[in-house]
């Protein structure tokens, strides 16, 4: 299989191989359009089945919701649901200088202003920073759980405190985090066991494993979610899109039930213990991650970053720059003969560049 179709090589996605139980669902329901469910109303249980395991593993098993493209509409509708909740003229909402971009589009299509929050030493949000940016036109402040670039999570209780005080809408963009950070060994806060968080974004199609589009979208209150209904000649729309994958709502089903929290469980582990393995492997040669990973993404500080990621590429290893830094995510497709494979070769790049 070519670089087009092999994840093997690959330490820069946050996407991977979806679990073979999720490709065979995905496959018997591709012709299903969940945009009109009442064609399809096996499909629509569905649906509501992995809605309830989601927001069970994420605090909630009366969370509602529906399943998405993805991160980016999961965050352009939440952000769409706070501004028609609140209803201001010219609403802004806060979110932290890590934020995905998804929310600069959010903030093009739903037309709010968009402040960001400064960051703290750790990369987690400045909550005094968030503080100072809130006003009577805020609607909605946002927390990350697993940033893109470094899979940081930051202060969700602090910043909920701030959302309850001042009545903003709590929203946590967790699409890679969500199916990460309830195995870790470590217990983190920033789900709908935190009071004061409104709507979560979580991705299937990261470390859930499921196929390509399957995102999450949900909402601690009913009202929350209605907030988006359309009213069409057939039914009532809550998405962004009107023709919705049906195949991606069953493959999700399917891999939620297949793993359950002891499989995913175990996934976690395993990339957790992948990336320990590459911090002390690193630290052989002189090399240390920006800060201490929190979960299966690491980022390195390197001399020579660019020279040195061109001649991994080179070795067709595909990895990504960020924070200047070199940043891998170790996802299940990653063993640990390629683990130890990628390691030998940067450790001879590295160590070429010292002499």
């Amino acid at each position: 299989m070519g670089l087009n179709g092999d994840y093997r090589r690959v330490f820069s996605s946050m996407c991977t191989y979806p679990h073979p139980v999720a490709v065979r669902a995905h496959v018997d329901y591709l012709h299903a359009n969940l945009g009109d469910p009442n064609l399809f109303p096996e499909l629509a249980a569905f649906e509501r089945r992995a809605i309830t395991i989601l927001g069970s593993l994420l605090g909630s098993a009366e969370a509602v919701g529906y399943i998405t493209t993805g991160g980016t509409e999961s965050n352009i509708q939440a952000i769409r649901a706070s501004k028609l909740i609140y209803g201001k003229d010219k609403p802004n909402i806060i979110v932290p200088a890590s934020a995905h971009q998804s929310f600069n589009k959010a903030s093009d299509f739903i037309g709010v202003e968009l402040r960001k929050a400064q960051l703290n030493d750790d990369y987690s949000v400045d909550v005094s920073s968030v503080e100072g940016l809130i006003d009577d036109n805020t609607t909605c402040l946002v927390g990350i759980a697993g940033t893109t670039s470094l899979g940081v999570i930051d202060p969700i209780s602090s910043l909920a405190k701030l959302a309850r005080r001042n009545d903003i809408f709590l929203h946590v963009d967790a699409a890679f985090g969500g199916l990460v950070i309830p195995f870790l060994k470590k217990y983190h806060k920033f789900d709908f066991n935190v009071d004061g968080v409104r709507s979560l974004t979580v991705d299937p199609h990261k470390m859930g494993m499921s196929t390509i589009p399957s995102g999450g979208l949900l909402f601690r209150y009913e009202d929350d979610f209605e907030a988006l209904s359309t009213n069409t000649f057939y039914s009532v729309e809550r998405s962004m899109t009107g023709t919705r994958s049906g195949a991606s709502v069953a493959a999700t089903l399917a891999v939620l039930e297949h793993l359950g929290y002891k499989g995913y469980k175990n996934v976690v582990a395993e990339c957790m213990r992948l990336t320990n393995l590459c911090v002390e492997r690193a630290a052989e040669f002189g090399v240390y991650p920006l800060i201490e990973p929190v979960m299966n993404v690491v980022a390195f500080r390197l001399p020579h970053l660019s020279k040195v990621a061109l001649k991994l590429t080179a070795k067709r290893w595909h990895v990504s720059i960020m924070n200047n830094a070199l940043r891998l995510v170790i996802m299940p497709h990653i063993t640990e003969s390629i683990l130890v494979e990628f390691m030998d070769d940067l450790e001879e790049i590295v160590t070429a560049h010292q002499r």
